[in-house]
């Protein structure tokens, strides 16, 4: 299929999608007919027709269809189906009780694991996620704050790793000049990437305070008044995809640790062999740079299922035909997380198609902008691209190549500067996008509804937003990193102290 120029109207699918999402809490609905509105507007622009617009949908959806990151889910809800019935879950989360004692220490054992998980975003969704759930379950923390932890530590800790699959992205998309190659212009801009240094220092500040905000709030209370760890006070919540499952009293910490730290090593030597280091030639970053992420996914949770059986039946804690009974209950467990994904990446091709891109980045180019004003406002357009996508990789390949040429013309001195808003208004867009994959991969791996995940993250994700914003205008006009980063977080410190006291007092009125 041909792109056309939609124009304006290339960015109503996705507008239309999200906008259905929040507005009735359901997904799938809300994303078919956002992907349908797409393939009219392409149809009736070609003179095609009604049943064309079908006929484009299947066409898209099996174009954008990745086999290899369905595998890999499927095979990781395997995984934590049949740990889970051979109670490694269950012995886990009471040794980690004993150690962890509190819901502060919880919440930061979450973190952690999640910025030493930085080598790919959609490995640390997941993993996070299976070896967390336990731990924060007995602590009363609910799912949606699971979610939110997890999903703050995937693509906010990869932008700024050097040695990541995300790094690997922007270094291959950005121009090298004389002066300066793409691993210097990257970690250059680490520093003013105020979105994921915020957005880290955010996730700390609210594990060790109680100045949760907003529905989140709702949530957190309901959890840790009425043990309820799915759902707000009136909100209708989800249930664990695995509970009522047959559990061993069999099973030690290592049948979780084991199988986990397999999926880790077999999934990390698989990306630096589809990478070709092996093959001589090539350094460990650019193995991981040149890797295929779903591919080394797909393999390395193929791996540690073998080695989880081989851990299990042999031990007699689940017979050969209950281990295979847990590999149908774990992939049936993924089927929702995989129907989102499908259409999610369908709604990415349909803004190919329609140029939804194009239209967003010639806006920008055609554009006469202050000078000072460049930073703040390359976020802002890359926060909607990215938003309206769900792609960060797709938003910051467009607009990377954009802004090196503008500033190289305009404003020398602003590159790094704008590069860095660049990549946070990207991760911003990609971090609350209802559309996005990694939104999507931390609402499956926490077990939380995935709606909820979205309206109790959006709120976070957009405070955030505003200050960095604040903080890019500042950049503008200063080019100075501790003013800017100064300013930046003390806003968001006061934004916090302030929403928290704001959704305190609307509580205690309805009370």
């Amino acid at each position: 299929m041909e792109p056309i120029q939609a124009g304006i109207l290339s960015i109503l699918p996705p507008v239309i999608a999200i906008a259905l999402a929040l507005i009735t809490k359901e997904v799938f609905s809300s994303l078919i007919i956002g992907i349908l509105s797409g393939t009219l507007i392409y149809s009736f622009s070609t003179g095609s027709g009604i049943v064309s617009a079908i006929s484009s949908m299947f066409t898209i959806m099996g174009n954008e269809f990745s086999a290899t990151m369905i595998i890999f889910l499927a095979l990781l809800g395997a995984l934590v189906a049949v740990i889970t019935m051979a109670g490694g879950s269950n012995a886990y989360g009471e040794w980690a009780s004993k150690k962890i004692k509190s819901r502060e220490g919880a919440q930061l054992a979450t973190c952690a694991l999640g910025a030493l998980i930085f080598i790919d975003d959609y490995f640390n969704c997941l993993t996070v996620g299976t070896v967390m759930k336990p731990v924060t379950d007995k602590n009363n923390i609910s799912r949606a704050k699971l979610a939110y932890l997890i999903d703050a530590t995937a693509a906010p800790v990869c932008i700024i790793a050097p040695i990541s699959s995300w790094a690997a992205s922007v270094i291959s998309n950005f121009p090298e000049t004389e002066n300066m190659s793409g691993m210097q212009a990257f970690i250059s801009s680490v520093p003013f990437n105020l979105y994921a240094i915020l957005t880290i220092l955010m996730i700390v500040v609210l594990s060790v305070t109680k100045l949760d905000f907003g529905p989140m709030a709702r949530f957190e209370k309901n959890a840790m008044e009425n043990n309820d760890l799915f759902s707000n006070e009136g909100g209708a919540g989800a249930s664990d995809e695995l509970a009522g499952v047959p559990v061993s009293n069999k099973g030690r910490v290592f049948d979780l640790v084991i199988p986990i730290v397999s999926l880790i090593i077999f999934t990390v030597l698989c990306m630096l062999y589809t990478g070709d280091f092996f093959d001589g030639g090539v350094s460990l970053f650019e193995g991981f740079g040149n890797c295929d992420a779903n591919l080394s996914l797909a393999m390395g949770g193929f791996g540690a299922l073998v080695v989880a059986i081989l851990l299990f039946v042999p031990r007699k804690i689940l017979s050969f035909r209950q281990f295979m009974d847990g590999v149908v209950t774990g992939v049936k467990s993924m089927v929702s997380a995989c129907m989102i994904l499908t259409l999610a990446w369908t709604i990415k091709g349909v803004c190919t198609i329609l140029s939804t891109d194009v239209f967003v980045s010639q806006l920008v180019a055609d554009s006469n902008l202050i000078v000072g004003f460049i930073p703040v406002i390359i976020f802002i357009v890359a926060a909607f691209l990215s938003f309206s996508t769900g792609t960060a990789w797709g938003t910051f390949g467009i607009l990377i190549p954009i802004i090196t040429a503008t500033c190289q013309k305009v404003a020398p001195e602003l590159l790094i500067i704008t590069l860095s808003a660049t990549l946070a208004g990207s991760v911003f867009g990609d971090h609350c996008s209802p559309i996005s994959d990694t939104t999507i991969l931390s609402s499956t791996g926490a077990g939380c509804n995935h709606i909820d995940h979205v309206s109790t993250q959006i709120p976070y994700a957009i405070t955030v937003a505003i200050c960095c914003a604040i903080g890019y205008i500042v950049a503008g006009f200063t080019r100075n990193v501790f003013l800017t980063l100064g300013t930046a977080i003390i806003l968001l410190i006061v934004a916090l102290t302030v929403l928290h006291r704001i959704t305190v007092g609307k509580d205690s009125k309805k009370a």
